[in-house]
């Protein structure tokens, strides 16, 4: 059985899915320390200019877990990235069908970014047909921390595999995992190319938000697959 683990991103990009796709159950590390510089709070969409990011304004404090980290809704956030994504992709192909879900998950309430985060990627996912059984570390009481407690986690649900991504590769030893009885396994994941809107302006840009993919491509998850095959 394997088992993919993430922290709980902002409409991330389709490799943040690869990995959902590949594994048989998927966490949701929601209650790891938020971050400025990971994308747990921004994104990057297309532009006729280039790429833009859209960043959520938040409250938090040093050492906060991202579902303890407030958004600003009062600073009317939410209203501006439709606005932005309006301007940017009305034009693609899948945008209106699209474009309502979206909006209609993003502007409910949510007590946490790790609230609004979760309920938009599982979304996507199930759109995307993507049939992982869903998790969250802040409902499961393991208090170890960094590889200690990936292990711990794939051990906790029964998980004979750890699917990665590499940049966890320069902490986790490899005999840590097998010791307990867990397979190390890096994502074989690669940007893939698609229709995108403005190529002719700015070329093909990729990692860009999974909302690039499916404003343009809808949710056709076996494209994603047959580009990586």
């Amino acid at each position: 059985m394997m088992i993919g683990i993430h922290q709980p991103d902002y409409i991330s990009y389709l490799g943040y899915f690869y990995k959902m796709a590949h594994s048989d159950k998927f966490v949701f590390l929601d209650d790891c320390q938020f971050s400025n510089d990971n994308m747990h709070h921004w994104n990057r969409i297309k532009t006729p200019q280039g790429e833009c990011r859209l960043k959520i304004p938040v409250e938090q404090h040093l050492g906060d877990a991202i579902n303890q980290v407030r958004t600003k809704d009062e600073l009317k956030w939410k209203e501006k990235h439709l606005k932005t994504l309006t301007m940017n992709y009305a034009k693609a192909p899948f945008y209106a069908e699209v474009f309502p879900e979206f909006e209609a998950r993003l502007m409910q309430n949510y007590a946490s970014l790790a609230d609004l985060n979760v309920a938009i990627n599982t979304w996507i996912a199930k759109s995307f047909d993507i049939r992982a059984e869903l998790y969250r570390t802040s409902e499961m009481n393991i208090d170890t921390v960094r590889e200690e407690r990936v292990i711990d986690i794939c051990v906790r649900l029964g998980g004979d595999s750890y699917l990665s991504g590499h940049g966890a590769s320069a902490y986790q030893v490899e005999e840590h995992f097998t010791e307990r009885g867990v397979k190390l396994i890096y994502t074989d994941y690669e940007p893939i190319t698609y229709p995108q809107l403005w190529e002719k302006q700015c070329g093909f840009l990729p990692y860009m938000s999974v909302l690039d993919y499916v404003f343009n491509c809808g949710f056709d998850w076996d494209r994603v697959e047959r580009a990586l095959r």
